[in-house]
Protein backbone atom coordinates (compact mmCIF):
# COMPACT_ATOMS: atom_id res chain seq x y z
CA UNK A 1 0.00 0.00 0.00
CA UNK A 2 1.33 3.24 -1.11
CA UNK A 3 1.91 6.55 1.26
CA UNK A 4 2.31 9.99 1.12
CA UNK A 5 5.70 10.83 3.13
CA UNK A 6 6.66 14.30 4.27
CA UNK A 7 10.62 14.62 4.74
CA UNK A 8 11.09 18.35 6.15
CA UNK A 9 14.19 20.18 6.98
CA UNK A 10 15.82 23.11 7.45
CA UNK A 11 18.12 25.11 4.99
CA UNK A 12 21.20 23.22 4.38
CA UNK A 13 19.80 20.05 5.75
CA UNK A 14 20.65 18.11 2.78
CA UNK A 15 16.84 17.82 1.55
CA UNK A 16 17.94 17.70 -2.30
CA UNK A 17 20.78 15.07 -1.81
CA UNK A 18 18.24 13.30 -0.22
CA UNK A 19 15.51 13.56 -3.18
CA UNK A 20 18.82 12.92 -6.04
CA UNK A 21 20.03 10.12 -3.35
CA UNK A 22 16.02 8.61 -3.61
CA UNK A 23 16.14 8.79 -6.93
CA UNK A 24 19.28 7.01 -7.64
CA UNK A 25 18.49 3.99 -5.89
CA UNK A 26 15.09 3.53 -7.68
CA UNK A 27 16.25 4.00 -10.98
CA UNK A 28 19.73 1.89 -10.44
CA UNK A 29 17.15 -1.08 -9.95
CA UNK A 30 15.73 -0.25 -13.10
CA UNK A 31 12.60 1.31 -11.60
CA UNK A 32 11.23 4.61 -13.02
CA UNK A 33 10.68 7.97 -10.68
CA UNK A 34 9.05 10.84 -11.52
CA UNK A 35 10.85 13.62 -9.53
CA UNK A 36 8.77 17.11 -9.86
CA UNK A 37 10.38 20.82 -8.51
CA UNK A 38 8.22 24.06 -8.20
CA UNK A 39 8.65 26.40 -11.02
CA UNK A 40 9.50 28.89 -8.04
CA UNK A 41 12.95 27.27 -7.47
CA UNK A 42 15.29 28.91 -10.10
CA UNK A 43 18.49 28.54 -8.35
CA UNK A 44 19.78 26.36 -10.36
CA UNK A 45 17.88 27.16 -13.17
CA UNK A 46 14.08 26.45 -13.36
CA UNK A 47 13.34 22.49 -13.77
CA UNK A 48 16.65 21.29 -11.49
CA UNK A 49 17.27 19.82 -8.51
CA UNK A 50 20.61 20.25 -7.25
CA UNK A 51 22.45 20.37 -3.91
CA UNK A 52 24.95 22.11 -2.70
CA UNK A 53 27.54 19.50 -2.96
CA UNK A 54 27.28 19.59 -6.82
CA UNK A 55 24.56 16.53 -7.75
CA UNK A 56 21.51 17.67 -10.10
CA UNK A 57 18.96 16.12 -11.82
CA UNK A 58 16.66 17.67 -14.22
CA UNK A 59 12.75 17.36 -12.82
CA UNK A 60 9.46 17.95 -14.11
CA UNK A 61 8.57 21.84 -13.37
CA UNK A 62 5.11 22.37 -11.32
CA UNK A 63 3.17 25.10 -12.16
CA UNK A 64 -0.39 25.87 -11.57
CA UNK A 65 -1.60 24.25 -14.56
CA UNK A 66 0.75 20.93 -13.96
CA UNK A 67 -1.63 18.19 -13.38
CA UNK A 68 0.73 15.67 -11.74
CA UNK A 69 -2.27 12.80 -11.71
CA UNK A 70 -2.30 12.82 -15.52
CA UNK A 71 1.38 12.52 -15.53
CA UNK A 72 1.37 9.79 -13.03
CA UNK A 73 -1.36 7.79 -15.17
CA UNK A 74 0.49 8.28 -17.92
CA UNK A 75 4.63 7.35 -16.55
CA UNK A 76 3.22 4.62 -14.39
CA UNK A 77 6.07 5.44 -12.03
CA UNK A 78 7.11 3.26 -9.36
CA UNK A 79 7.40 6.11 -6.94
CA UNK A 80 7.27 10.33 -7.28
CA UNK A 81 9.66 12.69 -5.50
CA UNK A 82 9.35 16.10 -4.74
CA UNK A 83 11.81 18.58 -4.27
CA UNK A 84 10.91 22.14 -2.85
CA UNK A 85 7.43 21.13 -1.73
CA UNK A 86 6.47 23.89 0.69
CA UNK A 87 5.91 25.70 -2.35
CA UNK A 88 3.29 23.56 -3.46
CA UNK A 89 -0.39 24.74 -2.91
CA UNK A 90 -3.42 22.95 -1.53
CA UNK A 91 -4.56 21.56 -4.62
CA UNK A 92 -1.06 20.57 -5.47
CA UNK A 93 -0.93 18.62 -2.24
CA UNK A 94 -4.45 17.07 -2.68
CA UNK A 95 -3.23 15.69 -6.10
CA UNK A 96 -0.44 14.07 -4.56
CA UNK A 97 -2.82 12.41 -2.37
CA UNK A 98 -4.60 11.08 -4.68
CA UNK A 99 -2.31 9.40 -6.77
CA UNK A 100 -0.86 7.52 -3.37
CA UNK A 101 -4.53 6.80 -2.62
CA UNK A 102 -5.87 6.12 -6.46
CA UNK A 103 -3.20 5.02 -7.86
CA UNK A 104 -1.60 3.39 -5.25
CA UNK A 105 2.19 5.34 -6.04
CA UNK A 106 4.15 6.41 -3.30
CA UNK A 107 4.92 9.84 -3.15
CA UNK A 108 7.84 11.30 -1.52
CA UNK A 109 7.44 15.31 -0.19
CA UNK A 110 10.44 17.34 0.46
CA UNK A 111 10.53 20.84 1.48
CA UNK A 112 11.03 23.24 4.40
CA UNK A 113 8.52 23.27 7.34
CA UNK A 114 8.31 26.93 7.97
CA UNK A 115 10.20 30.25 6.70
CA UNK A 116 12.39 32.92 8.02
CA UNK A 117 9.66 34.05 10.20
CA UNK A 118 8.25 30.52 12.00
CA UNK A 119 5.29 30.93 9.44
CA UNK A 120 4.48 27.89 8.05
CA UNK A 121 4.51 27.55 4.16
CA UNK A 122 1.29 26.72 2.41
CA UNK A 123 2.73 23.34 1.04
CA UNK A 124 3.89 21.96 4.41
CA UNK A 125 0.85 23.22 6.51
CA UNK A 126 -1.33 20.93 3.78
CA UNK A 127 1.57 18.09 3.90
CA UNK A 128 1.76 18.13 7.83
CA UNK A 129 -1.89 17.58 8.01
CA UNK A 130 -2.47 14.86 5.56
CA UNK A 131 0.88 13.18 5.21
CA UNK A 132 0.93 9.26 6.43
CA UNK A 133 4.25 9.67 7.84
CA UNK A 134 6.15 12.64 8.34
CA UNK A 135 10.04 12.31 8.70
CA UNK A 136 12.56 15.28 9.54
CA UNK A 137 15.93 15.95 8.10
CA UNK A 138 18.26 16.75 11.08
CA UNK A 139 21.00 19.18 10.99
CA UNK A 140 22.95 21.54 13.54
CA UNK A 141 22.76 25.39 14.30
CA UNK A 142 25.52 27.65 12.34
CA UNK A 143 25.68 29.12 15.67
CA UNK A 144 26.21 26.11 18.10
CA UNK A 145 25.76 22.78 18.49
CA UNK A 146 22.10 21.75 18.86
CA UNK A 147 19.98 21.32 16.70
CA UNK A 148 18.29 23.62 13.81
CA UNK A 149 14.90 23.70 13.85
CA UNK A 150 14.55 27.31 12.04
CA UNK A 151 15.77 29.02 8.74
CA UNK A 152 17.24 32.74 9.54
CA UNK A 153 17.14 34.92 6.43
CA UNK A 154 20.26 36.99 5.72
CA UNK A 155 21.17 40.20 3.80
CA UNK A 156 24.59 41.14 3.81
CA UNK A 157 25.40 39.10 6.46
CA UNK A 158 22.98 40.47 8.85
CA UNK A 159 20.17 38.75 10.15
CA UNK A 160 16.32 39.71 8.86
CA UNK A 161 13.19 39.11 10.71
CA UNK A 162 10.65 41.50 8.03
CA UNK A 163 10.02 40.74 4.29
CA UNK A 164 8.11 38.49 1.76
CA UNK A 165 7.63 35.08 3.18
CA UNK A 166 9.47 33.72 -0.68
CA UNK A 167 12.81 34.67 -1.62
CA UNK A 168 14.86 32.11 -3.22
CA UNK A 169 18.48 31.55 -2.40
CA UNK A 170 21.11 29.34 -0.38
CA UNK A 171 23.61 29.97 1.81
CA UNK A 172 24.36 33.73 0.56
CA UNK A 173 20.41 34.15 2.17
CA UNK A 174 19.63 31.51 4.67
CA UNK A 175 21.32 29.80 7.72
CA UNK A 176 19.68 26.80 9.82
CA UNK A 177 19.64 27.74 13.73
CA UNK A 178 18.33 26.43 16.81
CA UNK A 179 15.56 28.91 18.24
CA UNK A 180 17.58 30.19 21.16
CA UNK A 181 20.31 31.48 18.56
CA UNK A 182 17.30 32.31 16.08
CA UNK A 183 15.80 34.48 19.59
CA UNK A 184 19.19 35.92 20.52
CA UNK A 185 19.85 37.25 16.34
CA UNK A 186 16.57 38.68 16.93
CA UNK A 187 16.99 40.45 20.14
CA UNK A 188 20.70 42.06 19.03
CA UNK A 189 18.49 43.28 16.04
CA UNK A 190 15.82 45.14 17.70
CA UNK A 191 18.76 46.38 19.88
CA UNK A 192 20.67 48.28 17.03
Amino acid sequence: MAKLYFRYGTMNSGKSIEVLRTAHNYEEQGKKVLLFTPHLDDRYGVGTVASRIGMQKEAIVIDDTTNMIELAKAEKPNCILIDEAQFLNKEQVQQLTEIVDDLDIPVIAYGLRADFKGTLFEGSYHLLAIADKIEEIKTICWFCDKKAIMNMRCEDGRPVFEGQQIQIGGNESYLPVCRKCYASKRKESHSL
